[in-house]
């Protein structure tokens, strides 16, 4: 049987060299943070030359965006796998938690400081909107009742970041206020700013979370 191009032996060994520049790409940020990525400290790791990794990326900023579409792309797949299993905003919240604890440096290059001089390609804007998304529809389910806020007169003629969602604006203004507010205590948590203030900061999601929800 003809196999196709993704399973000829040139294009298994081609992406297991990509998933293994990947892989050292992790624990150089790790390290010393996505700046200081380089694809010839890579290489050395690796054992080849420079120049061979550049026909696998073709410099560190494509090396850089297929680290952020792989972010984007196992948040997005995780929250959607929790909503089509049933998970509710509070269940939303607590799977973003656990995906961004496993591995803070991977939330951290999407949602952290931009990494000096690279600029990501509208595609990853277009898998971050998958995320939202999944927001949108729970705070839709959730259907929150309150008066309405100048902010919320303002989303509705400021809202091509929705990606279309049919959400009314006082459902834009809660999932805006849930996303930054919880990213808000996560990036603290994560960056270590708690350690030594004596509290759990688990607790202090789940109260923030609470307040969103209006269970405060």
């Amino acid at each position: 049987m003809a196999t196709t191009g993704a399973d000829t032996p040139r294009e298994r060994y081609r992406a297991q060299v990509r998933a293994e520049v990947k892989q050292h790409a992790w624990e150089q940020i790790a390290t010393a943070g996505a700046s200081a990525l380089s694809l010839n400290a890579i290489a050395k790791r690796m054992g080849v030359s420079g120049p061979a990794l550049y026909r696998y990326f073709a410099s560190r900023d494509d090396l850089i965006t297929e680290l952020v579409r792989d972010a984007y792309r196992g948040l997005a797949d995780t929250l959607g796998a929790a909503a089509a299993a049933g998970a509710d905003l509070p269940g939303l919240a607590h799977v973003l938690r656990a995906w961004a604890l496993e591995d803070p440096h991977r939330y951290f290059l999407i949602y952290g400081t931009p990494v000096p001089g690279y600029h990501a390609p509208d595609d990853t804007t277009a898998v971050s909107g998958e995320i939202m998304a999944v927001l949108l529809d729970a705070w839709t389910a959730f259907a929150p009742e309150g008066p309405a806020t100048a902010f919320d007169a303002h989303l509705a003629d400021h809202r091509t970041w929705d990606g279309g969602h049919p959400a009314p604006p006082e459902v834009l203004h809660r999932a805006l206020s849930f996303w930054t507010r919880l990213h808000g205590v996560l990036s603290l948590e994560l960056a270590g700013h708690f350690t030594g203030m004596g509290f759990d900061p688990a607790l202090l999601f789940a109260a923030e979370l609470d307040d969103l929800l209006g269970r405060s």
